[in-house]
């Protein structure tokens, strides 16, 4: 039996939420908008495009989207070789390896961006695979990325978790019939993630790690 421990990256195993938060408000100044940055955090987890149409509404001109994205991209490309990984997290991947488990990665960023987070996790050596915004047609809340990770790892839903710290990452695990378990670390309140299907909540990865036998994980490994 293959059991996969499916895993968002910004926000969840890096330290990377109020980054985008910042650097998307500057996006967005730039191109004359101006968005309040509560909203943009609760929009992390969003893949670019639905993000900019989420916080900006059916209304706005769309013939910005594409310049609002790569000035973000850009501005958030500053910071990639300062980008740090939560407590933990790495040590979490590496723990779930040694036990069996699949690590795969399921995230809204791709290329280069993409890249410098794995830098920064310094985790490649037991990670097995990435579902990346390129790889599906829907990127969260829809399941489309879980499904994708899932068969990557070529594990059944019931043999797989999947470890996020938005609201998007929950409904798109428990769209796709998987386990969902929230972070903190993202700084989505706890019961933000509770209402969007989160079955258990843990501060950070090392508190995930602390109490790796208990909770969904511990039921699932033999």
């Amino acid at each position: 039996m293959t059991r996969a421990a499916l895993f968002d990256v910004d926000g969840t195993l890096v330290d990377t939420n109020y980054l985008h938060v910042t650097t998307w408000w500057e996006a967005f100044r730039q191109a004359g908008h101006t968005v309040a940055m509560p909203a943009i955090h609760r929009a992390i987890g969003l893949g670019s495009d639905d993000l900019v149409g989420h916080l900006l509404g059916p209304g706005r001109d769309t013939k910005q989207d594409a310049r609002i994205s790569a000035a973000h991209s850009a501005l958030y490309a500053t910071y990639f070789d300062r980008l740090s990984p939560h407590d933990g997290a790495a040590e979490l991947l590496h723990t779930l390896a040694e036990r069996g488990w699949t690590v795969v990665l399921a995230t809204s960023a791709s290329g280069t961006e993409l890249a410098a987070l794995r830098r920064a996790l310094d985790a490649d050596d037991v990670i097995s695979g990435t579902a990346g915004a390129d790889d599906v047609e829907q990127g969260k809340p829809a399941p489309d990325q879980i499904h994708h990770a899932r068969e990557i790892a070529g594990a059944d839903s019931e043999e797989s978790v999947y470890i996020g710290d938005s609201v998007w990452d929950m409904k798109a695990a428990t769209g796709a019939s998987v386990a969902a378990v929230g972070l903190l670390s993202g700084g989505i309140p706890r019961a933000d993630l509770e209402a969007a299907g989160a079955v258990e909540i843990h501060d950070s990865p090392a508190a995930l790690l602390a109490r790796i036998d208990s909770g969904v994980i511990g039921r699932l490994h033999p």
